[in-house]
């Protein structure tokens, strides 16, 4: 996703910051699950301000990546941004639900819109990630 200051302007409506999820200043988003693997997206804040979602592109599915990593980009009407991992692991699976409408990522950026399915490396490495708090306070 790009930097803070890559982004236009904030849009006028209530913003989303699910209290159950970790952010990154990339803007994704992940969720841990008990087994140690983890879902992905982008935020609300991100599906916003880049617009209408038209393809999503994640060709690393069964590679492992380090945090921070682009496993894919995400491509709005005007514009192509990459995706990074919030943390290490290995790619599992991609929402194939999006790849036949990425307009669901705009929709339901935390539910259907989910990008990855992930198994992270280290579990421990999702609690240094921003909360909603740290988040909402970094797109203010």
């Amino acid at each position: 996703m790009p930097e803070n200051n890559e982004f236009s302007s904030h849009k006028n409506y209530c913003m989303n910051f699910p209290s159950h999820l970790k952010y990154t200043k990339d803007h994704e988003w992940i969720q841990l699950h008990e087994d140690g693997t983890a879902t992905v997206g982008i935020t609300d804040f991100a599906q916003g301000e880049l617009g209408d979602i038209v393809y999503v592109d994640v060709n690393t599915v069964g590679e492992t990546l380090q945090a921070e990593a682009v496993f894919g980009t995400v491509e709005a009407v005007k514009t192509v941004s990459d995706l990074y991992l919030p943390v290490a692991g290995t790619l599992l699976e991609v929402n194939s639900a999006v790849n036949d409408q990425p307009e669901q990522v705009n929709k339901d950026p935390y539910g259907a819109g989910w990008l990855i399915k992930l198994k992270v490396s280290n579990p421990a490495d999702v609690a240094s990630l921003m909360d909603a708090t740290a988040y909402e306070a970094l797109v203010g």
